[in-house]
């Protein structure tokens, strides 16, 4: 009974965040039971470039430390806001969602180069934060009963937690420029006097990821709907 409930909760999941998702949690299991090491995952320019260990520029954003606080909180927010926008602002669109991953991911190892960052699977988090912040300005968050703020600020309380956690900004920064980067070339500036579209969804990917057709008894999430999230007392962040 558990196990068809666990598998009909799990096969509810949208395609992309539950692919996304369980990659993560068997990398880091593949990793616990000593089937592979993170030498064998993070990412390095040589090893890819002269030595075509390829599987790295895949490999360093599954990876998100040993099974412990911060592996949790980071799965537990790329879970949630993977799932948001793809429930969301992409819902019907898993092509221009796998898109944004793949730009996301590209502009994300461009800068890889030059930052000395080995995995870039929690900046990769960051930017989806930044990018359904920036989709659900108006509502309204409580970030472990300390703060209340509008969503667009997100990234930032983000950012100052793992400031005070001793942790490098260095991962924040770079998953909220490339997430900003996104954000202007699809929503901001296509309605720019003289804008356009600059990011178009290969026809490819549509054919292989978008259906046909939408759920008509589809049921809003609650950023959707007028007035977003009811959060409600004490409805925090990652509880």
């Amino acid at each position: 009974m558990a196990y068809q409930t666990f598998r009909q909760e799990y096969l509810q999941v949208p395609p992309v965040t539950r692919a996304y998702t369980t990659a993560c949690v068997l990398t880091t299991a593949a990793v616990q039971l000593e089937l592979t090491t993170p030498f064998q995952l993070y990412f390095n320019p040589e090893l890819i470039f002269k030595h075509f260990q390829i599987w790295r520029l895949i490999t360093n954003y599954l990876f998100f430390g040993p099974v412990g606080f911060n592996f949790l909180f980071n799965m537990i927010f790329l879970y949630r806001y993977c799932r948001m926008l793809e429930e969301g602002s992409f819902r019907g669109r898993t092509a221009d969602f796998v898109f944004m991953f793949l730009f996301g991911g590209l502009l994300m190892t461009l800068f890889g180069l030059f930052v000395n960052l080995v995995f870039l699977g929690q900046a990769f988090t960051i930017m989806l934060v930044y990018v359904w912040s920036r989709r659900n300005p108006y509502v309204r968050m409580n970030f472990f009963g300390l703060l209340i703020f509008q969503a667009p600020f997100l990234p930032w309380v983000l950012m100052g937690f793992s400031l005070l956690l001793g942790n490098s900004i260095i991962v924040d920064l770079l998953g909220i420029a490339v997430g900003h980067i996104y954000f202007f070339l699809e929503d901001v500036f296509p309605n720019q006097p003289g804008g356009g579209r600059l990011l178009r969804t290969p026809s490819v990917l549509k054919a292989i990821f978008d259906t046909p057709e939408d759920d008509p008894n589809y049921n809003p999430l609650p950023e959707e709907r007028p007035g977003g999230f009811a959060w409600g007392e004490g409805q925090r962040l990652g509880g």
